[in-house]
């Protein structure tokens, strides 16, 4: 005797007002006109707020200061039909907090309406921030005590050099107490020792450096592709243009590792500090510039007051926009990664026109 199998239960029979409520994800369906119209207990419960406070203000008024521009711009495209993945943004709770939300929301043209999921992300923000900063101290305190290292190894050579000249002009014929003879024996093979104790140093402190870094050719067009493979979906949403040409140079000598990161912190540089009138657009070319290897990364993003920032540009913590995420870390790396195998990075930029790095590398 054989048992056929029950049908599926109808869709019907869900109660998907249930489904609704008790979800710990926040549940919301927007109007049009910028108000909540529908929203499940999750969203309520994380913003302090009643229902009716809700209800009856603007969406805007919870969001973040800082973060109302850039979302107002992305609200106008859902309006205009296109859907929202893995957006970002801070709400200020009733009670002063600030929390972070990963949205993502669906239009309906017919209904007028937006329908929304988002995330908590507050612990993962904290956490990433944490790392980030935890990541620049270290990077920080290393550099410094390698600097540190170099500069009082490369001073104290100097007076050692000194020592010994002084030493070989001092006249000892005249000089008849051997004891005294013998002192001054010493003292110059304690100088010379010195000096050359202090050389090796420096020259090991050198090779070190080299040696920790793995140089090989690199294919500037391979680690671009990884690079953008790993944000891909950021680039999608941000309709980000990346134009590149890497026919003249194809290749450099390089740390595999930190020519990713560069690429990384440049990419994602310039995504996030587009301007909310136009989509990002990229172009990154490579050259030879008398002899010099050169990689030359533009964008049509915010840009920087050159006059204002000066040198802080690459500095650590620093910060010269209003955006949500800016820790000031990303271009500290960038000219650290740069700097340390023997390039120099400079820079061209006008606020409202887009910036322009120009890397060249150690030949």
């Amino acid at each position: 005797m054989s048992i056929k199998p029950k049908p599926p239960v109808e869709t019907g029979s869900y109660d998907l007002e249930l489904f609704f409520e008790l979800s710990a994800d926040l549940f919301c369906i927007a109007g049009f006109d910028g108000y909540f119209k529908k929203i499940n207990p999750s969203v309520s419960r994380l913003l302090g707020y009643s229902n009716e406070e809700l209800f009856s203000r603007p969406i805007n008024e919870f969001i973040h200061p800082d973060d109302r521009e850039i979302t107002s711009s992305y609200r106008d495209k859902i309006i205009n039909g296109v859907p929202l993945l893995n957006f970002e943004n801070r709400y200020v709770t009733k009670k002063g907090e600030t929390v972070w939300l990963s949205w993502t929301s669906m239009p309906s043209d017919n209904q007028k309406l937006v329908y929304a999921i988002a995330k908590n992300i507050t612990h993962q923000k904290k956490l990433e921030e944490s790392r980030n900063e935890y990541l620049g101290k270290l990077t920080k305190v290393n550099s410094e005590l390698k600097q540190f290292s170099y500069t009082a190894s490369h001073d104290l050579r100097s007076p050692a050099g000194s020592l010994i000249t002084a030493i070989h002009l001092l006249d000892t014929t005249g000089i008849e107490d051997e004891e005294t003879l013998q002192i001054i024996k010493m003292i110059k093979m304690g100088a010379e020792n010195l000096k050359e104790k202090l050389n090796n140093h420096v020259d090991e402190l050198k090779q070190k450096e080299v040696l920790n870094i793995e140089i090989e050719e690199v294919n500037l067009e391979e680690c671009l592709t990884k690079v953008t493979c790993s944000i891909e979906l950021l680039i999608r949403d941000s309709k980000t243009a990346i134009e590149t040409d890497f026919t003249e140079l194809e290749t450099i000598r390089f740390s595999k590792n930190y020519l990713s990161s560069i690429f990384l912190n440049l990419v994602t540089n310039s995504i996030k500090y587009a301007r909310p009138e136009a989509s990002p657009y990229i172009s990154i070319h490579s050259k030879k510039a008398d002899g010099i290897p050169q990689l030359i990364f533009s964008d049509n993003g915010q840009g920087f007051d050159m006059a204002k920032v000066k040198n802080k540009i690459f500095a650590f913590n620093q910060t010269f926009h209003n955006h949500s995420d800016s820790k000031g870390i990303g271009l500290y790396l960038v000219y650290n990664h740069v700097t340390s195998l023997g390039g120099q990075i400079a820079v061209e930029s006008k606020p409202g026109e887009g910036t322009t790095f120009t890397i060249s590398f150690k030949d």
